[in-house]
C-alpha cells in the first residue's frame, strides 16, 4: 500500500524490519496499527542480515548461562544485565514463533535444526536461513503483516517530524513526495541504524539515523551512540554500500590472511578467528599498518565446494558478482562499518523517556550489546524487545488511557533543492574521524564542521524531501557520535 487510510490509530511503527513487523504482530486484532517503510516494504537492516539468530533451543550442549557469559565478554562487560538476561531466556520462545508463522530455519539430515558457530560464540547455537537468514524473517512476517485486517503497511512513507498533541502524537509524513500528517496514541521508531554516515557501510540506503534524529528533537535520552560496531570482512571493493561476509564464513572455518597469505590472528588474540568482532577488526587495522597494505582475505577453499555452494549460496552469488569463486579463490575483506549498539535509551519495557515514545531494534540502547555486539544477537533483540513494546502498549491501552484525536494542520514543504553534496561531507567527516579508530585532531575539526551542515540544513528554506530529512538525521547521528568521542 503507498498511503494511508485513516488520520488516526491507536500505534504508529517507524520501519518495517524485523522490529517493526514482529512488533505490529504482537498486538491484538482490535488495535489498530500503522507501519511506515521509508521505501519498499522489504528494504531494510533485517533483509540483509546473513548469519542467523542466536538462541538456545535445547540444552543438549549448551545453556542459557553459556549465551549470557559469550554475550557480556563480546560487551566488555559493559551490557545491561537485566536485559541480556531477557534477550537469552525470552529469545527462544519468539524464535519458535517465528516458526510457526512458517520461517524455514535449515536442518540437518537428521531432521533437527541445523546451528552454526560464529565469533565470541562458544557453543554452535544459531540457527539460519542458508545465508540469507534476515531476508527470509522479513519475507515471512510481511506476508503475516499482510493477512491482519488491523495492521497497515504505507510504502514510500518519510516520517519527517514527529510533534507531541494531546495523548499521543502527530506525524508528520511525505507519501510518494506528498505531504500528509497522521495521529497516533502510541509510537514505535523501529528505523534501523546509522551506517549511511559512512563512506563504507554494509548498511541499505534506509540507514539514515532517522528515528534517533526523531527522538532527539522530541527531546528522548540518545545513549553511547559512539558504540558503532565495524564488522572485520566485508567484501573489499569500491562501492558504497560494501557486501557483507558472514561471520559465520569464519565460524565454519575460513582463514583470515594478510596481504603475505599468512593467517595473522594469533599476534592479537588467541581466539584467533572466533574472537568478537571489534578485536579482529582492530587486529586487521593494526596488521595493516604493521605490513603497510590494506589487503586482506578470508580462504575457506579448503572446504568441498558442493558444501560451501549448498551453505553459502548468496555469499557465493556475490562473490561471483565479482569475478571470485569461493570454492577457489581467496576472497578479498577489509572492515567497514555493520552496527550501532547505542541508540535511543529504553528500559525494559521499550520505552524511551518520552512518555507514549517506544523504541526497538537497532535504533534502540536496550543496553543488551554494551560496547560490542555478539554475532546473531541482533534480530533475537529485535524479536524480544519488539513485542516487550507492544506488550506495554497493549497493557496501557487496556488501562483505558486516552487516545489521541485529530486535528486540522497544514504545512509547508516547498523551498529550494538541497546541494547535492551534504550527505557525501558527512561521510567523509565520519570515514576520517572515527573509523575503528577514532582520530583526536579530526573528531575536534569534525565536530565544528558537522555543526555548520547542521546550520545550514536548518536555516535554510530547502524543501521538505526525503532526501533532505534523511541529510539531517545524517548530520545529527554524526555529530552526536563525535561529542561522545571528544568527551571520552
Amino acid at each position: 500500500m503507498n498511503g494511508t487510510k485513516k488520520e488516526v490509530y491507536d500505534v504508529l511503527i517507524v520501519g518495517s524490519g524485523v522490529a517493526g513487523c514482529y512488533g505490529a504482530l504482537c498486538y491484538p486484532e482490535d488495535v489498530s496499527v500503522l507501519i511506515l517503510s521509508k521505501y519498499e516494504k522489504s528494504s531494510s537492516n533485517s533483509s540483509l542480515a546473513q548469519g542467523g539468530v542466536a538462541a538456545v533451543l535445547d540444552f543438549e550442549d549448551d545453556s542459557y548461562e553459556l549465551h549470557i557469559e559469550d554475550t557480556l565478554i563480546a560487551g566488555h562487560h559493559a551490557n545491561n544485565v537485566e536485559t541480556v538476561d531477557a534477550l537469552v531466556h525470552e529469545g527462544p520462545e519468539d524464535v519458535r514463533k517465528m516458526i510457526s508463522y512458517g520461517v524455514e530455519f535449515d536442518k540437518d539430515e537428521n531432521g533437527k535444526l541445523d546451528k552454526t558457530m560464529e565469533g565470541g560464540h562458544c557453543r554452535r547455537r544459531i540457527v539460519h536461513h542458508e545465508d540469507t537468514t534476515g531476508a527470509e524473517l522479513v519475507r515471512v512476517l510481511l506476508r503475516q503483516v499482510d493477512a491482519r485486517p488491523n495492521i497497515e503497511l504505507s510504502e514510500n512513507t518519510t516520517l519527517c517530524s514527529l510533534s507531541r498533541v494531546n495523548s499521543g502524537f502527530r506525524a508528520d509524513l511525505l507519501i510518494g513526495g506528498e505531504a500528509h500528517s497522521v495521529f497516533c496514541s502510541y509510537c514505535v521508531l523501529a528505523t534501523g541504524g546509522i551506517g549511511r554516515i559512512y563512506r563504507y557501510t554494509t548498511n541499505p540506503k534506509t540507514a539514515t539515523g532517522d528515528g534517533i534524529r526523531v527522538a532527539y528533537e522530541l527531546g528522548a535520552s540518545i545513549k553511547e551512540l559512539s558504540y558503532v560496531q565495524f564488522h572485520p570482512t566485508a567484501f573489499n571493493s569500491d562501492d558504497g554500500e560494501q557486501f557483507l561476509i558472514s561471520e559465520s564464513v569464519r565460524g565454519e572455518g575460513a582463514y583470515l590472511l594478510n596481504c603475505n597469505k599468512e593467517r595473522f590472528m594469533h599476534r592479537y588474540d588467541e581466539r584467533l578467528e572466533l574472537a568478537p568482532r571489534d578485536v579482529v577488526s582492530k587486529a586487521i587495522i593494526l596488521e595493516s599498518r604493521r605490513t603497510g597494505s590494506d589487503r586482506f582475505y578470508l580462504d575457506i577453499t579448503y572446504k568441498p565446494a558442493d558444501y560451501l555452494l549448498k551453505r553459502f549460496p548468496g555469499i557465493a552469488e556475490g562473490c561471483r558478482k565479482y569475478g571470485v569463486d569461493i570454492t577457489k579463490d581467496l576472497i578479498p575483506v577489509f572492515p567497514c562499518q555493520h552496527y550501532l549498539m547505542g541508540g535511543i535509551e529504553v528500559d525494559m519495557d521499550s520505552r524511551t523517556t518520552v512518555p507514549r515514545l517506544y523504541a526497538a531494534g537497532e535504533c534502540a540502547n536496550t543496553g543488551v550489546h554494551g560496547k560490542n555486539r555478539l554475532a546473531s544477537n541482533s534480530l533475537l533483540e529485535a524479536l524480544v524487545f519488539s513485542r516487550h513494546a507492544a506488550e506495554d502498549i497493549t497493557r496501557c491501552i487496556r488501562a483505558g488511557f486516552p487516545k489521541a484525536t485529530a486535528h486540522p494542520f497544514t504545512r509547508d514543504i516547498s523551498g529550494a533543492p538541497m546541494p547535492g553534496n551534504i550527505k557525501n561531507e558527512i561521510r567523509s567527516i565520519m570515514q576520517r574521524a572515527y573509523f575503528v579508530f577514532a582520530d583526536e585532531g579530526a573528531v575536534r575539526v569534525g565536530i565544528e564542521q558537522l555543526k555548520n551542515i547542521i546550520k545550514r540544513l536548518r536555516g535554510s528554506k530547502y524543501a521538505v524531501t526525503t532526501d533532505y530529512c534523511e541529510a539531517l538525521s545524517m548530520a545529527n547521528a554524526a555529530y552526536i557520535i563525535l561529542r561522545e568521542v571528544e568527551e571520552k
